[in-house]
């Protein structure tokens, strides 16, 4: 089998669109269909099932894509190993992150290995709600909930805190905040509800209760922002709000307490790029541990 026509394959199946592999690939989309259909000639089988909203795999199709992912996976093995004798990485690590945690520390640490290594390109992209490791979504994510289920290799990365901030312009403005009743009326800077990915975003509902005026920010970064600016009083990672003199911590009793975790695929973990990148997180935020918990030490996953 031509080891081409099955790359376009894993592209087609994982993309579940012909134009999606296409572009994932770089290659032109007639290119792709062509490819696709030569291999199914090749192995007189239908793999995949063309319609107007995209492709899904036949029973044969489904056969195919296991025997092609474990055929991949030996080939970045040995690519791993056979390049181990040169001391530069190459090669494409994509690692999906919570935005917090991906804007605040990772896209500088990221960055700093990148600039050491100019053959290897390091994708930063933020976690959407559903990823798969296996279909090649990313090589590496950062959750903040411990899959119960999957072929993954699952570290402790840190546990981390959070608290309730506002400016101190917005209080020197507005009156100081001593009890939860001082909340009432305030604007509360928070997450859009229907697109959080994660139960653990829930500690929101604790403030929620107390102040009926909302703005919503899709982003840690847009809520920082906005509570930097003056706008209100939100809830921030304490690791986050550091980095900010302008904010203060107010309510110090409400705190609330949560955990990272570092996934990766047993198929790609061994491979020398994906493993390095894996190892520099894990140091960055070692480095870092003493920021992420307020009022203590954070536990973080040994550097092995």
């Amino acid at each position: 089998m031509d080891w081409e026509r099955a790359r376009i394959f894993l592209a087609v199946a994982r993309t579940g669109q012909i134009l999606g592999a296409a572009r994932r690939l770089g290659l032109n989309h007639a290119t792709v269909s062509r490819q696709l259909t030569a291999l199914e000639a090749e192995l007189n089988a239908r793999l995949v099932d063309r319609q107007t909203t995209g492709c899904t795999l036949t029973p044969a199709g489904e056969i195919l894509l296991v025997a092609a992912e474990k055929a991949e996976s030996e080939f970045l093995k040995a690519s791993s190993a056979l390049s181990g004798v040169n001391e530069a990485l190459s090669g494409i690590v994509r690692v999906g992150a919570p935005d917090g945690l991906g804007n605040y520390v990772l896209a500088e640490t990221l960055g700093e290995l990148a600039e050491r290594h100019p053959d290897l390109v390091i994708q930063l992209v933020p976690l959407p709600r559903t990823f798969s490791l296996s279909r090649r979504e990313a090589d590496i994510a950062v959750t903040l909930d411990r899959p119960a289920q999957g072929r993954l290799i699952v570290k402790k990365l840190t546990d981390y805190t959070l608290g309730v901030y506002a400016s101190r312009d917005y209080l020197a403005r507005t009156g100081p905040i001593g009890t939860e009743a001082d909340l009432a009326g305030r604007l509360f800077v928070t997450h859009v509800e229907d697109i959080a990915y994660s139960p653990a975003l829930d500690y929101a509902a604790a403030l929620g209760r107390l102040m009926q005026r909302r703005f919503e920010c899709g982003s840690v970064t847009g809520q920082t922002e906005a509570i930097r600016a003056g706008r209100g009083v939100g809830i921030l990672h304490d690791y986050i709000a550091r980095q900010s003199p302008e904010l203060t911590r107010v309510l110090p009793d409400l705190r609330f307490s949560r955990t990272y975790w570092l996934l990766s695929h047993p198929d790609t973990h061994e491979t020398r790029r994906v493993a390095e990148v894996h190892a520099h997180i894990v140091r960055a935020v070692q480095r870092r541990r003493g920021a992420f918990v307020l009022g203590g030490e954070a536990t973080t996953a040994p550097a092995g």
